[in-house]
């Protein structure tokens, strides 16, 4: 796996998986689902966010890693 992820990006990621996975944390929802929801889109931002891998990016020939 090739880097695809930038320092911009990372910073972005992390500020919206912290955001997110706290909103899941603070929020009483009706249904739990939306609280499983929201926790895995906070997981997901964190893996691309450590391995600085993007398959979306990948997948539509983006590259904001300045290598």
């Amino acid at each position: 796996m090739k880097k695809n992820i930038g320092t911009s990006d990372r910073v972005i990621r992390i500020i919206l998986a912290v955001g997110i996975g706290y909103f899941a944390y603070s929020t009483e929802f009706d249904t739990q689902w939306i609280k499983t929801v929201l926790y895995i889109v906070s997981a997901v931002l964190f893996i691309t966010l450590i391995t600085g891998f993007c398959g979306i990016y990948k997948l539509f020939g983006i590259n904001t890693c300045k290598l």
